[in-house]
């Protein structure tokens, strides 16, 4: 099993990366508003029991995706330190159940942030969509750093198409 471990900020295009890499590659895509849209109606964005049940769900369904060997893209914005102990329980997901991780690190400049953001197709789910949140978030996080662990797939897609990008994961890795 290989993970493909897309990470970035918000609107970087990792769902629409994703995508592409899966009609290519065949990975299925689990990608991290489906956690959180499963557990929002239920506890508050942001408390205690959300984060809990988010990470415990998104952990358990890739260790068994590596157990099944189900090859997978998971999507994540990354926030260095505080995310770090759910990255160390991913890649511990993956690795003791024999899977491959391979991290990439997808960003843009922060123009181009501006103006993915309030895109249209970012509605489908409770994505952010105004750049007065996009920007509180960028200030209080810091999202353009790599994970720790295995070496990251770095891709400044600012000028890039979905389909350049893909093409550039999948070479890298070695997907097909």
């Amino acid at each position: 099993m290989k993970l493909l471990f897309i990470y970035g900020p918000p609107a970087a295009g990792k769902l629409t990366v994703s995508n592409e890499v899966a009609a290519r590659t065949g990975f299925k895509v689990f990608h991290n508003h489906l956690t959180i849209d499963a557990i929002k109606p239920v506890f508050e964005f942001g408390t205690t029991s959300f984060g809990k049940l988010v990470s415990q769900i998104r952990v358990d369904t890739i260790a068994e995706a590596a157990r099944e060997n189900v090859d997978l893209i998971y999507t994540f914005c990354y926030a260095k330190p505080s995310d770090d102990s759910h990255i160390a329980r991913v890649i511990d997901a993956v690795e003791s159940n024999g899977g491959e991780i391979c991290p990439v690190l997808l960003y843009c400049g922060r123009d181009e942030l501006d103006r993915r953001v309030s895109l249209e197709s970012r509605s489908a789910y409770s994505k952010i969509s105004t750049t007065k949140t996009l920007g509180e978030i960028l200030e209080k996080h810091e999202l353009f750093s790599v994970i720790p662990g295995p070496e990251s797939l770095v891709i400044d897609n600012t000028g890039l198409t979905a389909d350049a990008a893909a093409e550039l994961i999948i070479d890298h890795y070695k997907l097909i």
